[in-house]
């Protein structure tokens, strides 16, 4: 479970049954506000039990509001939500810590108050997550066994899939520089490299996991990991090793890692017409077609509109090219109404715009999951922090603006339009400049 509340070094079972009771009694009270206060209390004091000082309060406000939508959900799904159970209440506290049951979860806190099999395994995935191999490197050759034992947590990990920063509990999604050495020691000491997590579905595996997480690649680290998992014996055939039964290239590229699922296309992971089209292997995308640029199979129309609308994400301009000559719509839309001038616009890639503008793209639909337009898109673009980013969002601004898109200040919100007022490039954007 990615959203897991972290547990302190110590924790007592009954600091969580009170957490657990003042819930239920929030709940029970019918006061609108208790669970919001019930929520910024209970992660105030796991806060303190982790030895953290208090810290942005609106920070915490946020968090305490997720927590409360999360068990509203939750009583909403439930067939006595509207009884505010006592069991009810350490069941949720149990899943918001990442545990399948309130016995499986209380079973957990009780192993971590001695030398256990359990504090043992938690206390190398925490030397992992903080690049402390020295740590790590002891535990291992003082208790080899962990090498395969598994988090109890949902999930199931083995220490391993740690190494991905993906599919475990968000406090422990992080990459240290070192994380490849790291990784290196594990496989060394016998890790199972094709070993399978109960991650986003199940059948998730370490290289599944590292090529669809942000944070390798943020770090910088993602190919050489990739590269040791793949040199180490991991299927890049597997099925659903990037979780949600998706293949290599597919789940990449649903999770923006366009250069990892570029480095599986070319180490030779089989592809179909929209994943080709995606990583832009234009050589791959010519064999579904005849010598006329047909299909050569009909059923095979939806595949192309997906992989022309990656190969537009992806700013994968001879591919798009490609596609639009043989007949692809350039205003075809996914399941949430994006268009490929959206699907650009979000990278922002300027000369795969200028191509669809040139075919005939729509200018000015709108989604159906944000209500917004590509030029809307191609504005929050504008706000990114890398430099060249932000330069290509100025210019696909610029060009969106020259062809005709129509901008209405007052749906975007008061943040963007401070934004436009104190940004002068970006009012010249605005004016085609």
């Amino acid at each position: 479970m990615s959203d897991a509340i972290p547990l302190p070094p110590r924790p007592r079972l009954e600091q969580y049954r009170k957490i657990a009771r003042d819930l239920q009694r929030a709940c029970a009270s019918g006061d609108p506000g208790a669970i919001d206060r019930w929520g910024a209390k209970a992660l105030s004091a796991i806060a303190r039990l982790r030895g953290e000082r208090d810290g942005n309060t609106s920070a915490l406000n946020r968090a305490a509001q997720r927590l409360t939508r999360r068990w509203q959900e939750f009583r909403r799904t439930s067939d006595r939500g509207d009884r505010c159970l006592l069991a009810d209440a350490q069941f949720f506290i149990a899943r918001e810590h990442g545990f399948a049951s309130w016995p499986k979860f209380a079973a957990h806190v009780e192993a971590l108050s001695g030398q256990t099999p359990v504090a043992r395994f938690e206390a190398a995935a925490d030397a992992i997550v903080a690049g402390d191999i020295t740590t790590l490197r002891a535990l291992l050759r003082d208790h080899p066994e962990l090498v395969a034992a598994r988090s109890t947590r949902d999930h199931g990990s083995t220490l391993l899939h740690y190494v991905s920063a993906n599919g475990v509990e968000d406090f422990r999604q992080i990459t240290p520089p070192n994380i490849v050495e790291i990784a290196r020691l594990l496989l060394d000491r016998g890790a199972d490299v094709n070993a399978e997590s109960a991650a986003y579905g199940g059948g998730s595996t370490t290289l599944g996991l590292a090529a669809t997480s942000i944070h390798p690649e943020q770090a910088g680290v993602q190919t050489a990991l990739l590269e040791l998992l793949l040199a180490r014996g991991a299927d890049i055939e597997k099925p659903g090793l990037t979780g949600n039964q998706h293949s290599a290239v597919w789940g990449c590229l649903a999770n923006g890692q366009g250069g990892a699922a570029r480095l599986f296309a070319d180490r030779g992971a089989r592809m179909n017409l929209a994943e080709a089209a995606g990583v832009g292997r234009l050589d791959v995308v010519r064999t579904f077609f005849d010598e006329h640029g047909r299909l050569r199979d009909a059923s095979l129309q939806r595949q192309m509109e997906e992989g022309f609308l990656y190969a537009c994400g992806y700013g994968r301009l001879d591919t798009a090219r490609y596609l639009l000559d043989r007949g692809v719509n350039p205003g075809v839309c996914d399941d949430a109404g994006q268009t490929p001038l959206h699907w650009t616009s979000y990278g922002p890639h300027v000369e795969v715009a200028a191509l669809l503008l040139e075919r005939g793209a729509p200018i000015d639909p709108r989604d159906h999951r944000f209500n917004a337009t590509p030029l809307e898109w191609a504005l929050r673009a504008a706000a990114a922090t890398d430099h060249a980013d932000r330069e290509r969002a100025y210019q696909l601004v610029a060009l969106l603006s020259r062809a005709g898109a129509a901008l209405e200040i007052d749906r975007l919100g008061e943040d963007a339009a401070r934004r436009i007022e104190e940004d002068e490039r970006l009012q010249r954007a605005l004016k085609g400049i």
